[in-house]
C-alpha cells in the first residue's frame, strides 16, 4: 500500500516536470503565446486520471509561483498568475480534474480522451477568457476575439494529440503496473 501511495506521488510529480518541460514549446501569437501546456495538462490528465494529474498542475502552478521558471517562455512568479494569461494557468487545474474525471467515469479509450479532451480544453479557455476580461478590462466580444477564438483550432489539435498520446502511454503504464486505479 504504502509503495503504491509513493509511486503515485513520484508519478505525479514527474508529471509536474514534465508540464514544464513541454510548456517551453511557445509559438508567439498576439499578446497570449500559443504553448505546448494544455497538451502536456491533457495528457498528464488522460494518463493519471482526474485527482491525480490535477495535483501534478498544482505542483507545477506551485513550482511558477516560488520562481521556478516554469512557465511558458521560462516565466514564473506570481505577475504570470495574475497577469492577463493568469486565468489559462488556473483553468489547468480544472482542464485536468474534469479531463480525468471524465475518463474515470467512462472508459480510458481514444473516443473518450478525445471528448475529454476537447472538454478539458474547452475549460481552459473559458477560465482564459473570462480572466482576460476581467483581469484587463476588456469587453466580452474583445477579451471572446483575443483569448478564445484565435485558440479553437490549435485547442483542438492539442486534444486529439493528448487524447492519442495519453491513451497510447497509459497502456504502457499499465502493463507495467506503473498506475494505479
Amino acid at each position: 500500500m504504502q509503495t503504491t501511495k509513493l509511486k503515485q506521488m513520484i508519478l505525479n510529480a514527474q508529471f509536474a516536470v514534465i508540464i514544464a518541460i513541454i510548456a517551453q514549446i511557445t509559438i508567439p501569437l498576439g499578446p497570449i503565446p500559443l504553448t505546448g501546456q494544455t497538451f502536456a495538462v491533457g495528457l498528464a490528465a488522460t494518463i493519471l486520471g482526474g485527482w491525480n494529474s490535477m495535483i501534478a498542475v498544482c505542483i507545477y502552478l506551485l513550482m511558477g509561483l516560488i520562481g521556478v521558471p516554469v512557465f511558458a517562455g521560462f516565466s514564473a512568479g506570481i505577475s504570470a498568475l495574475l497577469g492577463p494569461t493568469g486565468g489559462f494557468l488556473i483553468g489547468f487545474i480544472f482542464n485536468a480534474l474534469a479531463t480525468g474525471w471524465i475518463l474515470e467515469k467512462t472508459k480510458f479509450n481514444l473516443p473518450w480522451g478525445i471528448l475529454a479532451n476537447l472538454a478539458g480544453a474547452l475549460i481552459t479557455l473559458l477560465f482564459g477568457t473570462i480572466w482576460l476580461k476581467y483581469g484587463t478590462g476588456l469587453d466580452w466580444q474583445a477579451a471572446f476575439t483575443g483569448g478564445f477564438i484565435p485558440f479553437i483550432i490549435p485547442g483542438i489539435l492539442k486534444a486529439l494529440l493528448a487524447a492519442f498520446c495519453g491513451i497510447a502511454i497509459r497502456r504502457r503504464l499499465a502493463k507495467g503496473s506503473y498506475l494505479t486505479d
